[in-house]
């Protein structure tokens, strides 16, 4: 039985998630707000398969309540519900670590398919890890005495493991898939995360920031994760292709 946790202030809308999930098999607990949320979540780390997540809650808002989650090392799966659908909005919640995200008003049916859907990663890499330890080899990416492995969302460099979010490791593996070409910002955006308007840009290099720190061995000299000027930016496995591509 998959214990879930909404965290919505407005009392008719956690009341319907909770009939309806527990309509779906579901074991369901609510909170009304952040602080809350987060004291549970913190306190009893393996208790819940998934948090369903509004961002306007009283007191810690959901972008602060995944944030500090994530900086606890806490990867729960998260979906997170806004108001709003803006690409801004969107990728603060990825940039918090946000697994996936609903915009207000939302299809009941839409909600429990992306629910289940985190459930399922969720259960794969448990399996894997526990069963056998093993993942596709398409999954894993090595390079440079670092490993990307995109089954069990880590990086491993020498004895350091770093978890990654599910949109680090999306943005990652569209970055090595492409390795060598300079991609624009908007055409990640839009590859990765599905967003075509005029969204800003500049939450890409918020995730570049952040990649740099797992995988550079000096982050403000990258050797891997390269700034195209005026452009975006290249994956290079390899630093001396780095150097002949200026």
């Amino acid at each position: 039985m998959s214990f879930i946790l909404v965290v919505e202030d407005e009392k008719h809308l956690a009341d319907g998630l909770l009939f309806n999930l527990e309509a779906e098999g579901y074991q369901v607990e609510v909170a009304g707000d952040g602080e809350t949320a987060l004291e549970r979540l913190l306190r009893r780390p393996d208790r819940y398969k998934a948090v369903i997540l509004d961002v306007m809650l009283p007191g810690k808002d959901g972008f602060t309540i995944a944030l500090e989650l994530r900086r606890a090392g806490q990867f729960v799966p998260l979906l997170m519900l806004t108001a709003r659908g803006s690409g801004e909005d969107v990728l603060r919640g990825f940039e918090s670590g946000a697994d996936d995200y609903l915009p207000k008003p939302f299809d009941l049916a839409i909600l429990l398919a992306r629910l289940k859907g985190l459930l399922r990663r969720r259960g794969w890499l448990q399996r894997d890890r526990i069963e056998t330890n093993w993942v596709p080899q398409d999954n894993v990416f090595q390079f440079q005495g670092r490993t990307i492995d995109f089954g069990t969302l880590e990086i491993r460099v020498a004895d350091r493991i770093v978890p990654l979010t599910l949109m680090e490791a999306q943005l990652l593996n569209h970055l090595v898939k492409h390795a060598g070409q300079a991609l624009s910002r908007k055409s990640i955006l839009a590859a990765v995360w599905g967003l075509h308007e005029d969204t800003d840009t500049r939450a890409i290099d918020n995730f570049m920031v952040r990649l740099r720190r797992y995988i550079e061995d000096e982050p403000t000299k990258p050797q891997f994760l390269l700034t195209v000027r005026g452009v975006g930016y290249r994956f290079v496995a390899e630093p001396e292709t780095a150097r002949k591509h200026p």
